[in-house]
Formats: C-alpha cells, sequence, structure tokens
C-alpha cells in the first residue's frame, strides 16, 4: 500500500516540486488550495506522470475547518503519512497602521492551522515510523537586525512575525514529539523560488532544489531545520 503526502498550500514553485519529488517516490499526492483550477491542473499533471493524486480545494485559514479536510483526505488515499505545510499568509506589513484584528489573523494560517493540522494528522503519523511533517519557512523570522530591516522595507512585518513563530513552533514539536517518533523539520528558503508569484525575473533558485532539501530531510531525519538560498 502506498504512502500519503498531504500537500498544503499547492502552487507553482515549492509545493509542486514537493510533490513531484514524493510522488516519483511512490508516494500518493493530496493537494489542497483555495484555487480549484490550479489543484485541477496540477493534479492532472502529477497523473500524467503515473502519480496517484487527488485535489481538495480547502481555505487553510480557517483553522476550525482543517480536521475535516483531513478527514476527506484520509477517506479518498488513507492514512497520513507525510504532512507538507507550504501554506503562508500575509497581512499587517505596516505594525504601526495596522488594527489588532488584522495583527491577530496573521497567525491564523501560518501557526493556528498548520497547528490544526498537525493534530488532526497525528493518529495516522503515529502509527508510522516514517511519518514526517514538513514546513516551509522563510528567512524573514530569523532574529537579525539586517532582516528587520528587510521586513520593513518590503512592507512584510507581519509576515516576518508570523514566520519567527512557525521556527519557533517547529522546535517545540520537534521536542514534544521525538519520545513518540514523529519526525517534524523545516527547511528555510533566504531567497526568492523561479516561477512563483515572488519571482521578478532575478530568482535564481529552483524549485526543484528545494524539493530534493525536503527529501533530504525526510530521509536522513538528523535536524530538525536547514535552508536554502
Amino acid at each position: 500500500m502506498s504512502k500519503t503526502i498531504l500537500v498544503c498550500g499547492f502552487g507553482p514553485g515549492i509545493s509542486t516540486a514537493v510533490a513531484n519529488r514524493f510522488g516519483a517516490a511512490g508516494f500518493s499526492v493530496a493537494l489542497v488550495a483555495r484555487n480549484e483550477e490550479r489543484l485541477a491542473s496540477g493534479a492532472r499533471a502529477l497523473a500524467a506522470k503515473g502519480i496517484k493524486a487527488a485535489a481538495f480545494p480547502a481555505d487553510l485559514g480557517d483553522p476550525g475547518s482543517v480536521p475535516a479536510l483531513l478527514g476527506k483526505v484520509r477517506a479518498a488515499l488513507g492514512s497520513i503519512d507525510v504532512l507538507h505545510w507550504n501554506a503562508y499568509g500575509g497581512g499587517a506589513g505596516d505594525l504601526l497602521k495596522a488594527d489588532t484584528k488584522e495583527v491577530r489573523a496573521v497567525f491564523d494560517l501560518p501557526i493556528a492551522s498548520l497547528l490544526a493540522a498537525v493534530q488532526a494528522a497525528l493518529p495516522d503519523l503515529r502509527k508510522n515510523k516514517e511519518s514526517a511533517i514538513l514546513v516551509t519557512n522563510g528567512g524573514l523570522g530569523y532574529f537579525d537586525p539586517k532582516v528587520d530591516a528587510m521586513a520593513v522595507e518590503w512592507g512584510a512585518m507581519g509576515l516576518a512575525l508570523a514566520n519567527a513563530a512557525k521556527h519557533k513552533m517547529v522546535g517545540l514539536l520537534a521536542e514534544k514529539l521525538k519520545p513518540e517518533g514523529v519526525y517534524i523539520g523545516e527547511v528555510v528558503v533566504l531567497s526568492t523560488v523561479k516561477g512563483t508569484a515572488f519571482d521578478s525575473g532575478s530568482s535564481t533558485l529552483e524549485p526543484h532544489a528545494v524539493g530534493e532539501k525536503f527529501w533530504q530531510l525526510y530521509t536522513e531525519r538528523k535536524e530538525h531545520t536547514t535552508q536554502i538560498a
């Protein structure tokens, strides 16, 4: 019976590369995002390569809907062996102008919904010693004055807060889940990726390189955070 990877926040770039890499290794692939057309196209592209894939349209920004989503994936493709969280949000670009509601919302998608997905997937993950939670993160979350200056200049202060919180959560969950043998790790991407919305035409980081980095993280399980530029 094949393993299943759940790719949350599917789109061009990293998540497509991860779906292809794990699919090529025999995984069934569940794709989740809001854009139904993009999901359908992604599932067809994987199927054309002989990879079993299914699309699950959903708004991952609603943490309360995540458990039901995982139930649908489980019913369609079986036990979830790998959870890949590639979803990210925005908002509160200028913390001095953002209202409290906007600031709280910054943490819904990358923190609350990720945690809801982890909690919902744990019954499956605990059954498989090769299970994993894999998280995409960004370098704006690092504690460094130069990074802070970039976040302010780019109007991405809310994203920087979310990335920092996500980085801390990966570390906390790694310690919490260690006794149970459930692995969690993140790849911190330090530059823009070719073919994504952030690519202005000068990006040099290939999506497949990030996909390989996630595969290395999954197979080696030596560290809980790594980076790529």
